[in-house]
């Protein structure tokens, strides 16, 4: 039995932070790329930065590598405010989407290079080479040049380099992108397991909302050079504290309606005329006769032939397509009032033949702590 105490530095008052982002804003002339963002990232973490394309993820990262300057607020880094540092004097190493691994030289020589350009003891850097080459999985590949490499492999000798002069932060800018969706799946436990090994902070950039999940102890989910919310992945996915983000995050049902009650965690929304009002429980910041929505995993969602009698949430309408996807199938239902709503069912057993198939009447149902009601 494991009794060792959850990661989880953030939630210690009295933790200090290895980065801090304080009241930063970035600008390139009237545009704002970064919005008065404040955050703390701890020693140990493995953070990821999750958007879409232009929200400033990036921007963010290249600020704390030295690479942007800060137009307001301030960045500090290990107890260092960081304005005015260039990148090559942070305790900060880089690891970028391309590699930029050098094609004439052999695996163990590009891990050497940067090496040989610090103030590493020469006797010492052979051995250092070695010991990253046994991280990575890779010492029988060190004579090989990057060209006589998988896609995969190339990729740990960029994340070797980049940990080679033991970096207390380590930047990895889209690092996957490049990998097939299997390979990619596979190295992001590497990832995790060399992040584990070696103690150094990891913030990733990525808008694979399924790596950030994988990978990440936490995420910061940002929008329009704002952070919208920054928790642990598995509140992220079930206590979204906005519809953005509940939106953004895996997929999701959102029925739209008028908040008739609110108290503690429960909520309920009113969302069509003689309709039961669907319970659920209670976002952040939620009042009562105010505009909101409901919004629900399709996992949560069950699906029946008849009316589930002894359900409260309980909606009705036409299954219009079903996507077969092997090991689970998502079935679209139009309700009477014109939303679609998705139910995905674990399929556990060889389909022969659908008990609900295309044009039938069903049933629609989920708990009442099963989705989340949010302002709109």
């Amino acid at each position: 039995m494991n009794t060792d105490a959850p990661f989880a530095p953030w939630e210690d008052e009295t933790a200090t932070p290895l980065i801090k982002f304080s009241n930063v804003t970035k600008q390139y002339g009237t545009f704002t790329a970064i919005d008065d963002v404040d955050l703390k990232i701890y020693p140990k973490e493995f953070f990821a930065l999750l958007g879409p394309s232009g929200c400033g993820k990036t921007t963010l990262m290249r600020m704390l590598g030295g690479f942007e300057t800060v137009t307001e607020g301030s960045i500090t880094i290990d107890g260092v405010d960081m304005d005015g540092i260039p990148p090559n004097k942070r305790v900060v190493n880089m690891m970028f989407q391309s590699y930029a691994l050098f094609p004439h030289l052999t695996v163990a020589e590009n891990l050497a290079f940067g090496l040989k350009r610090s103030d590493m003891p020469k006797s010492e850097i052979d051995g250092r080479v070695e010991e990253m080459l046994r991280l990575v999985q890779l010492k029988k590949f060190a004579s090989r040049k990057p060209h006589q490499m998988s896609g995969g492999q190339r990729q740990r000798v960029a994340l070797a380099r980049a940990l080679a002069k033991a970096p207390k932060l380590l930047l990895l800018d889209e690092p996957l992108g490049a990998l097939d969706k299997k390979l990619r799946r596979e190295t992001q436990f590497e990832l995790m397991d060399i992040q584990e090994k070696t103690g150094t902070t990891f913030v990733i950039v990525t808008h694979d909302q399924e790596e950030a999940m994988t990978v990440a102890s936490r995420i910061a989910v940002m929008d329009h050079g704002k952070l919208k919310q920054i928790d642990t992945p598995d509140r992220i996915y079930e206590a979204p504290n906005s519809l953005y983000v509940a939106d953004f995050i895996g997929d999701v049902n959102i029925i739209e309606g008028q908040v008739t009650k609110s108290e503690g965690e429960a909520a309920e929304l009113s969302w069509g005329e003689g309709k039961p009002a669907i319970r659920g429980m209670a976002g952040e910041s939620l009042t009562a006769a105010t505009s909101g929505a409901f919004a629900v995993r399709p996992e949560k969602v069950a699906i029946f032939s008849d009316e589930p009698m002894d359900r409260h949430n309980r909606v009705n309408g036409t299954v219009e397509d079903i996507a077969y996807l092997g090991n689970m199938s998502t079935y679209y239902v139009r309700l009477e009032n014109g939303s679609l709503i998705k139910s995905q069912v674990a399929n556990n057993r060889r389909i022969a033949r659908r008990a609900i198939t295309w044009g039938d009447s069903v049933w629609l149902s989920w708990t009442d702590t099963a989705g989340i009601v949010l302002a709109s």
